[in-house]
């Protein structure tokens, strides 16, 4: 199977669009809608926080409950977070005004929201946008949905690929508060493909899992996150069953997608100068071989040095091993963007400061991790930690 990659994409049978609804200053979209033009399977998977926005369990509530959805409904500026029971009104006003300005039940709208938590929703600004952004939807409007869910985001995140008939694409949002726990953002997918609902889910989950999953700036899990999937079938293909070659082929395609997107989200981290790809291999187990990988990818001062592009080698080693996984110091092995630095346990040699600053250079860095304990193995993606990071932040409400 061949993926052709898609830029002004367009997935059969959906319509999307984003437009200001007065959620944010000076214009900026705030109001994001997609709808499949007949009803769609849907798949979904959110975060793990406890502390929730309504538009979480709302959401999964209504995709146990429904055979299909028709739309999603996003609004950015404000995460409705800790708003109490007015926040819960508020959802369901919003998605109450979607179904009807699209004429489809309630039970068919998804919902999400991101943005600043613990401020009330001005939920009378986006019921009022609603039906002028559904008379602004098309076929190619997913660059302005992708825009409508901006937050501190530099760059909107859209990626599609078709193979045969079949098309696969979506949107993303994520820059800041980023940490692999059902990851830290929002994303919205789509296909065309014809496939049940519990084949989605766990198409789904396998292309989530070494994806959005493994992808992390900060360490830090939010109230809102969730990856939403709807396949409407106009495709025509047979039902794809899983395990068959057409499911594989569909995963192959959705891992692409998602993978595009996550990493287009490490890319915009807040304040980030470089992409790092931490690889650990020879663990026992390849939950071992994550933990590992988060350490390092979630550590202050591993990413402060990647930031400041000093080899200090013995921040990484450090936090190996107090990832709380059994390693045995005199087998390990740390290579640099191709650069033994380690081995056998012990530091290489002839290996200078001025040699591994120059390979720190790089926007690009790849860590290679060997514990020589087992065959399991993970991938764990981050990006530096900058002083644009702090700045960012601390002045994020003001």
């Amino acid at each position: 199977m061949k993926l052709k990659e898609l830029k002004n994409f367009q997935v059969p049978g959906f319509l999307a669009g984003g437009m200001a609804c007065g959620l944010k200053k000076n214009g900026i979209k705030d109001l994001t809608l997609i709808v499949s033009e007949v009803p769609a399977t849907a798949a979904g998977m959110f975060t793990q926080n406890q502390m929730v926005s309504p538009t979480v369990p709302i959401s999964r509530k209504a995709l146990k409950a429904s055979k299909s959805m028709r739309a999603i409904i996003a609004n950015s500026g404000n995460a409705n977070a800790f708003t109490g029971p007015q926040g819960v009104k508020d959802c369901r006003a919003v998605v109450a005004a979607t179904a009807k300005a699209l004429d489809i039940p309630v039970q068919e709208v998804l919902t999400a929201s991101t943005g600043v938590i613990s401020v009330p929703l001005a939920v009378s600004k986006i019921e009022a946008g609603i039906p002028r952004l559904v008379n602004q939807l098309s076929p190619k409007g997913w660059t302005h949905a992708a825009e409508g869910i901006m937050t501190t985001d530099l760059v909107s995140k859209i990626c599609a690929v078709q193979y045969g008939d079949i098309v696969v694409g979506g949107i993303s949002k994520g820059s800041g508060m980023i940490q692999p726990n059902m990851a830290t953002m929002l994303a919205f997918l789509a296909s065309n493909v014809r496939i049940d609902k519990r084949t989605l889910q766990k198409a789904l989950k396998a292309a989530v899992d070494p994806t959005f999953n493994c992808i992390t700036v900060d360490g830090e899990t939010s109230t809102n996150d969730m990856v939403l999937l709807l396949a409407n079938g106009t495709a025509g293909n047979p039902g794809v069953k899983a395990g068959s070659k057409a499911y594989k082929d569909f995963v192959t395609a959705l891992t692409h997608v998602c993978k595009t997107l996550a990493f287009k989200i490490v890319e915009d981290g807040e304040g980030a100068t470089k992409f790092v790809t931490f690889k650990v291999s020879g663990a026992k187990t390849t939950k071992q071989a994550e933990q590992i990988g988060k350490r390092l990818a979630n550590s202050l001062l591993v990413k402060t040095a990647l930031f400041g592009e000093d080899p200090n080698w013995g921040r990484i080693i450090a936090a190996v091993g107090s990832a709380g996984v059994p390693i045995k110091p005199e087998k390990l092995e740390v290579v640099l963007n191709g650069t033994p630095l380690v081995k056998n346990g012990e530091h290489v040699k002839g290996v200078t400061a001025s040699s591994l600053r120059k390979k720190m250079k790089h926007k690009e860095i790849t860590i290679a991790i060997g514990l020589h304990m087992g065959k399991a193995h993970a991938e764990t993606y981050t990006c530096d930690l900058s002083y644009d990071y702090v700045r960012i932040n601390a002045e994020y409400t003001t």
